[in-house]
């Protein structure tokens, strides 16, 4: 059983994460696409709408993700895999709290690391280095180390809800 939690703000400490110009939104628009949903990019400076830890962290509204040029990646992600992997209901009402339950919340980190690897010039290590520098702790004591040796329930809840194949591969849809 996996144990997450994530510190009440970003360190301030992130020389090495990978704001979206970085990522390319040219993976991740349409990779957020393809579960209909639409980032939206916010100019330089202004409030992020939905963001649940404020700028530049990206933001929920619907099936809206608003983001900024210094997003961080794994922000943009971790929101997006939170509309992925809530339910319908959920989804309906979404404004800036994703919700969601301890499972839940491990499911989208799972996804989100599974993810960076279909994107360009991102992979799983580099996002799991994001995620520790922004402050998400495991008992592992890394994403990577939790990712690879403690995420078997995560895996099963994707699986569960028809969020990813058996094989780990995604299956394009939205949870029920």
């Amino acid at each position: 059983m996996s144990i997450l939690s994530i510190n009440a703000s970003p360190t301030q400490s992130d020389n090495d994460q990978c704001t979206l110009p970085c990522g390319g939104t040219s993976g991740l628009l349409p990779l957020l696409r393809r579960f209909n949903l639409h980032c939206h990019r916010v100019g330089q400076g202004l409030m992020i709408p939905g963001s649940y830890w404020g700028a530049p962290e990206a933001g929920l509204v619907g099936n809206r993700l608003y983001i900024r040029n210094d997003t961080p990646l794994h922000s943009a992600l971790h929101e997006g895999c939170h509309y992925i992997c809530m339910d319908q209901p959920r989804r309906a009402n979404l404004h800036t709290d994703a919700g969601g339950d301890d499972a839940e919340e491990n499911a989208v980190c799972y996804l989100q690391i599974t993810l960076a690897d279909l994107l360009p010039g991102v992979d799983r290590l580099r996002l799991c280095k994001e995620m520790d520098a922004w402050g998400y702790s495991f008992r592992f004591g890394s994403a990577q180390a939790w990712y690879e040796q403690d995420a078997d329930d995560a895996l099963a809840w994707l699986i569960e809800h028809d969020i990813l194949q058996s094989d780990g591969k995604p299956t394009w849809s939205l949870r029920q």
